[in-house]
């Protein structure tokens, strides 16, 4: 018997916020809204989407011994996700600059902090925490080698589930075992570069290729698109109104990988994925915009 439903294994940083009018060009100022400053990062945002979706959820990050680092430790705990494996550094706890526009779109810089100090030697302390749970979800704002020391650690029947953001470059092995690869149009395009096709229905036959066991690809307002051995699905979202769409991939991911441990197939956790989404950016901030399961459209 698991212990929890999703271990995430990731970033956590404060995001500060900034509304502005329109997003800069290179070289220009504009002016903005007084900052606000949320709990986030990919990892923690995931952690807490899944928590209040109810699935018994842990993180394993590192945060500073700072102000940001007790405000997402707060969050955390209040979202009910298990914080044993969120450790402390000496370096300070990564921040995301964040500048939203008047449509909900985001422009994003991270500063990794102590998310760069999370190492493999993290991963293999933590074995009893990756044996607890039948899926394991990573993403890039934490070193490669970490990445693909959790690769390398899975329990076996454990499900990776992998969102390369930022996009770099995979190694096989971590590329082998992602089930799904979850991946939004910008990601697709770096990931396959030059070969990359015009449409959606392109880029999942070609990331496929790569290796990956099945991949997701997000489309936002208008879906998703599913692609394994059996072939390639497309999935809508519910049509919302946008108000910020700051870490609305993060709570795709995490529902749809919780889920996959559940026992759902690729395309109906990916719609179930598709409505947490569509929640979320009707809502400002990112851990503040997640929905319980009450809440999602169509509960």
């Amino acid at each position: 018997m698991h212990h929890h439903d999703l271990l995430i294994v990731g970033s956590a940083n404060a995001d500060l916020v900034v509304a502005v009018d329109r997003r800069p060009a290179a070289g220009e100022t504009v002016l903005g809204s007084d900052l606000a400053v949320h709990p986030g990062g990919k990892g923690a945002n995931q952690a807490v989407a899944a928590a209040r979706l109810g699935a018994r959820t842990a993180l394993l990050a590192r945060v500073g011994d700072d102000d940001h680092g007790r405000l997402l430790l707060t969050s955390l705990r209040a979202a009910g996700v298990d914080t044993a494996g969120v450790l402390v550094d000496e370096a300070p706890t990564g921040v995301a600059l964040i500048v939203v526009d008047p449509g909900g779109d985001n422009s994003i810089v991270v500063s990794q902090g102590a998310n760069a100090r999370l190492t493999p030697d993290d991963i293999r302390a933590a074995g009893t925490l990756l044996a607890s749970a039948p899926v394991v979800s990573v993403q890039l704002e934490i070193p490669l080698a970490t990445v693909t020391e959790v690769a390398r650690a899975l329990a076996p029947g454990a499900r990776l589930v992998l969102n390369p953001s930022p996009p770099a470059p995979l190694p096989d092995e971590v590329l082998a075992v992602c089930d799904p690869l979850i991946v939004n149009e910008h990601e697709a395009c770096v990931m396959l570069g030059d070969s990359a096709g015009e449409r959606p229905e392109d880029w999942a036959p070609a990331l496929l290729a790569l290796g990956p066991r099945s991949v997701v690809v997000t489309l936002g307002a208008a879906g998703a698109l599913v692609a394994g051995p059996d072939g390639c699905e497309r999935v809508p979202s519910p049509r919302v109104e946008p108000v910020d769409t700051t870490g609305a991939g993060d709570a795709f991911t995490a529902a749809l990988a919780w889920r996959l441990g559940r026992g759902d197939d690729l395309p109906r956790a990916a719609a179930y994925a598709a409505r947490v989404g569509s929640a979320a950016v009707t809502r400002k901030g990112a851990q503040e915009s997640y929905p319980t399961a009450e809440e999602l459209p169509g509960a």
